[in-house]
């Protein structure tokens, strides 16, 4: 299952500078996985300091 970002996001930009492919983007209110790309590394997860990307 794909990583997903939640509201607690406060868009500071680490998870998409870690991402190896590249599938995150900076959306509206958060930044945003995109599922079909998302390898599942758990990179984004690793770096963010409000653990916004969830399993």
């Amino acid at each position: 299952m794909a990583y997903t970002i939640n509201e607690d996001c406060i868009k500071c930009g680490a998870c998409a500078s870690e991402c190896p492919v590249s599938c995150i983007s900076e959306g509206d209110a958060t930044y945003v996985i995109n599922a079909d790309e998302c390898i599942e590394c758990g990179n984004c997860a690793n770096v963010c300091p409000v653990d916004a990307p969830q399993a």
